[in-house]
């Protein structure tokens, strides 16, 4: 089952299909424009203010991206430059790619997985800076406490909201709730926590032993993890091809568990 948001779901979804699985989509999360843009625009605005620019999902290079359209601002003009400010640095490949194909420089791609890794490894290169952390209005305050930890004056602007996706195939939950679905992915905390929300904590609970979690990296399968369940699979590659691979590779090791894939 694949509980990413309709606009994201497309690749994890084709590609499992590709290795030979059923899939079955439900999704969890959908994401919307921020309810006051105005920090954003003005973080937009300002741009050539701020030392760094920290990126940490494909998310938040689109909805800047598209915001930036919105209020009339060149951002490619802005952040291709080089030697200008800001610096530009990302969290992933997945997040790298977009903002590439977004037309931005980027100057820094973290060798870690998590956002705390990158603040981790950039260390005195922030010390002293002003950075521009746009994010989720449900994002981990875990970075911006690591970021300033570390000397930099961080500007935290909403990007986007995460919302509950409350629709869905009866169909799909009903075949959760049986057992009948052998790997259930998350790409994000909070769909693993609408999952719990929508299914119910007792319910997900008995679930043990049928169904695997699968995460998509070190950030969701934590959160997973610290409300207590186990996750069975978890991308070396934050990627939808990465996470396809590590479902693929979990469904060769377990062949009697796996009655789906081939």
């Amino acid at each position: 089952m694949v509980t990413r948001a309709v606009e994201q779901a497309g690749e994890l979804a084709s590609r499992l299909q590709t290795l030979g699985a059923q899939v079955l989509l439900l999704p969890l999360v959908e994401f919307a424009p921020p309810d006051d843009p105005a920090p954003l625009d003005r973080a937009i605005e300002q741009i050539e203010r701020f030392d760094w620019l920290v990126l940490t999902s494909r998310n938040v290079v689109e909805f800047i991206a598209a915001r930036a359209r919105a209020i009339g601002v060149d951002l490619p003009a802005r952040l291709s430059a080089t030697n200008s400010r800001p610096l530009v640095a990302v969290v992933g490949q997945a997040t790298e790619q977009s903002a590439r194909e977004a037309g931005w420089r980027v100057d820094y791609v973290s060798s870690g997985r998590t956002g705390t890794d990158l603040s981790r490894e950039l260390g005195e290169k922030i010390r002293g800076c002003r950075l521009l952390l746009p994010r989720s209005d449900r994002a981990s305050s875990d970075l911006p406490r690591a970021l300033a930890e570390a000397g930099a004056d961080v500007v935290d602007v909403i990007a986007y909201k995460t919302l509950t996706n409350t629709a869905g195939d009866p169909n799909v939950l009903a075949a959760v709730r049986a057992g009948e679905v052998d790997v259930v992915s998350f790409a994000s905390p909070s769909a693993f926590r609408a999952f719990v929300q929508r299914l119910g904590d007792e319910t997900v609970r008995n679930l043990a032993g049928k169904t695997r979690f699968a995460a998509i990296g070190p950030t969701t399968a934590q959160a997973i993890r610290e409300a207590g369940y186990e996750v069975a699979i978890e991308a070396r590659v934050a990627t939808a091809a990465g996470l396809a691979a590590a479902i693929a590779i979990d469904c060769v090791a377990h062949p009697a568990e796996k009655g789906r894939m081939r």
